[in-house]
C-alpha cells in the first residue's frame, strides 16, 4: 500500500480505526487514551477561553474598537477551515496536522513546506504564552523580574509534557473550570457596573469609536486574531492518541471551533461595552484596564490568576502539539530520525522534541508581543490555506467524489475557506509578511539541502496494516 503524490485513498489500517497507534523508529507507540470530551477540552485549553485578552488592547487600537466584528470575520473563516480539517482528519487520522494532510495529498515536498510554515506558528505559540505570563505576573509582582516567571513556567510545562498526555488532559479539565468561573464573575460584575450608569452604547463594539474606519482595519485585526483559533488545528495533531480518530477528531474540531468563537465574540463585546475606549496604560496588558472598569482591584487580581492558569494550560497543550509535529517530521526522516523520530521508552512521549521547544521558548524574554502575535497568525494562515486545498485535491480530484452534495463539501466550501484565509493573510502588515517569507525561504533552502538540490526524494513513510511505520525503498537508497 505505497504512498504516492497522486493522493491515494485513506488506508484502512489499525491507525485509521483507532485500534493501534503507529510506532516510532524504535517501535514505541503513542497511547490511545483521548475521547471526544478530552479532545474538545484539549482544543479549548489550547485556544484558552481568555485568549481574547491576549491581544485585546492591540486589536482594539488596530480596529478602532471593533474587536467583536473582527472576531466574527475570523470565526467565519475558521469554520470553513475547521470543516476542511475535519474532512482531512477522517482521511488521514495520523499525527502531523497540516503537514500530514498536504504531504498525503500533494506529496512530501509540498507537505514539508506546509509543515515548515505551521512550525512557525506552533513554535511561537508556547512562546507567546510564556511572554504574557511574564507581562501579567510582572504587573502583579513588580519587584520580581518577568524573566523569572517565564523560566519557572517553561520548567513546569516541560516536566508535565514529558510525563505524558494523560497529565495534560487532567490539567486541562482543572484549567477550563477555573476560567469558566472567572468568565461568569466577569460578566456578572460587568452587568452590575453598567447598571449604575445611564450612558451605555450597546452598538459601539460593532460600530467602533471612530478612530479607524472602513473594512481594512477590521480585516487587519481579524488576521491577528487567527492565533485565538489554533486549538482546532491542535486537536488534529492528537489523532494518534485518540481512541477513534476517524470519528472523534472531526467532531472535536468543529465543537471546539464554534464554541470558542462564540465565546470570544461575547467576551470582546462585553469588554468594550464596560470599557468603551481604545486608550490603555499599556496595550500589551490592556485587559487590566477592562477589569478595573468592570470590577476594580478584586476582578483584576482574579483575572491575573485565571489568565495565567489558562496560559500555563495553553503552553502545556501547544508544546505537546508542536513536539508531536516535530516527532512526525522526524519519523518521516525530514528531520534526523535518530534524534527526533523516537519516543521515550519510559513515558512514550517525544522527549527530545519537547526539550527543543522549551529551548526555543526562551525567546519570550526578547520578542515583542504584537510582532509575535502576527507571526503566529502568518504561519497559521499559510497552513490553513494548504489544508483547504488538500480537501479539493484529495476528495474532488483524486477520489473523484463529485456527485450531488460532494461538490459542495469537496470543492465549494474548501475554496471559500481558502479564499478567506488568503484574504486575512494579505491583511497582515509588511514586517510580518517579510519575517514569514524569510522563514519559508529558509525552509525551502533546508529542503534543497536534504534532497541534494531536489535531485533526491523527500523522505517519507508508509502505513501498513500492522500500524507500523516502515521506511520507503527510495529512502533506504537516499540514506545509503
Amino acid at each position: 500500500m505505497s504512498h504516492s503524490s497522486t493522493g491515494p485513498a485513506a488506508p484502512s489500517s489499525p491507525a485509521a480505526t483507532g485500534r493501534a497507534a503507529p510506532a516510532s523508529a524504535d517501535g514505541t507507540r503513542l497511547k490511545r487514551v483521548l475521547g471526544v470530551p478530552s479532545l474538545v477540552l484539549f482544543g479549548l485549553v489550547y485556544m484558552v477561553p481568555l485568549t481574547v485578552f491576549t491581544t485585546y488592547g492591540i486589536v482594539t487600537q488596530v480596529t478602532g474598537g471593533r474587536v467583536p466584528v473582527a472576531y466574527m470575520i475570523t470565526l467565519a473563516t475558521m469554520v470553513f477551515t475547521a470543516m476542511s480539517y475535519a474532512r482531512m482528519a477522517r482521511a488521514y487520522p495520523f499525527a502531523g496536522s497540516a503537514y500530514t494532510y498536504t504531504q498525503r495529498s500533494f506529496g512530501p515536498g509540498i507537505g514539508f513546506v506546509s509543515g515548515w510554515s505551521l512550525l512557525l506558528d506552533y513554535l511561537f505559540l508556547p512562546t507567546i504564552n510564556y511572554l504574557v505570563i511574564g507581562i501579567y505576573l510582572g504587573e502583579a509582582f513588580p519587584a520580581v523580574p518577568s524573566w523569572v516567571f517565564i523560566l519557572a513556567a517553561i520548567a513546569l510545562v516541560t516536566v508535565l509534557n514529558i510525563v505524558g498526555i494523560t497529565s495534560v488532559s487532567r490539567a486541562s479539565t482543572v484549567i477550563i473550570a477555573a476560567q469558566v468561573v472567572f468568565i461568569g464573575v466577569f460578566i456578572a460584575l460587568s452587568v452590575v457596573s453598567l447598571s449604575g450608569t445611564g450612558d451605555v452604547d450597546l452598538l459601539r463594539p460593532l460600530t467602533g469609536d471612530g478612530t479607524e474606519t472602513g473594512l481594512g482595519p477590521v480585516m487587519a485585526g481579524a488576521a491577528i486574531l487567527c492565533l485565538s483559533f489554533l486549538g482546532f488545528d491542535a486537536v488534529s495533531t492528537m489523532a494518534e492518541e485518540a481512541k477513534e480518530p476517524a470519528r472523534d477528531v472531526p467532531r472535536a474540531i468543529i465543537i471546539a471551533t464554534v464554541s470558542a468563537g462564540l465565546l470570544f465574540i461575547l467576551l470582546s463585546y462585553v469588554s468594550h461595552v464596560v470599557h468603551p475606549s481604545h486608550q490603555f496604560a499599556d496595550p500589551d496588558s490592556g485587559a487590566l484596564d477592562v477589569m478595573a472598569s468592570a470590577g476594580g482591584t478584586f476582578l483584576s487580581a482574579f483575572f491575573i490568576s485565571a489568565y495565567v492558569a489558562g496560559c500555563i494550560g495553553s503552553a502545556l497543550t501547544s508544546q505537546a502539539s508542536v513536539s508531536r509535529i516535530i516527532f512526525s517530521m522526524g519519523r518521516d526522516g525530514v528531520f534526523p530520525r535518530s534524534v527526533f523520530g523516537r519516543l521515550s521508552a519510559r513515558f512514550a512521549t517525544p522527549v527530545i522534541a519537547i526539550l527543543v521547544v522549551s529551548a526555543w521558548s526562551l525567546m519570550a524574554m526578547l520578542i515583542d508581543l504584537g510582532l509575535l502575535a502576527e507571526i503566529i497568525s502568518f504561519g497559521a494562515l499559510v497552513a490553513f490555506s494548504a489544508v483547504n486545498l488538500s480537501v479539493v485535491k484529495h476528495y474532488f480530484i483524486d477520489q473523484k467524489e463529485r456527485s450531488g452534495a460532494a461538490v459542495l463539501t469537496n470543492l465549494i466550501l474548501p475554496l471559500i475557506g481558502f479564499g478567506l484565509t488568503v484574504w486575512l493573510w494579505t491583511s497582515l502588515n509588511g514586517r510580518t509578511l517579510i519575517v514569514g517569507l524569510i522563514w519559508m525561504a529558509v525552509g525551502v533552502a533546508y529542503l534543497a539541502i536534504i534532497t541534494r538540490g531536489f535531485r533526491r526524494p523527500t523522505p517519507t513513510i508508509d502505513v501498513y496494516e500492522s500500524g507500523d511505520l516502515v521506511q520507503r525503498p527510495e529512502e533506504d537508497a537516499h540514506r545509503a
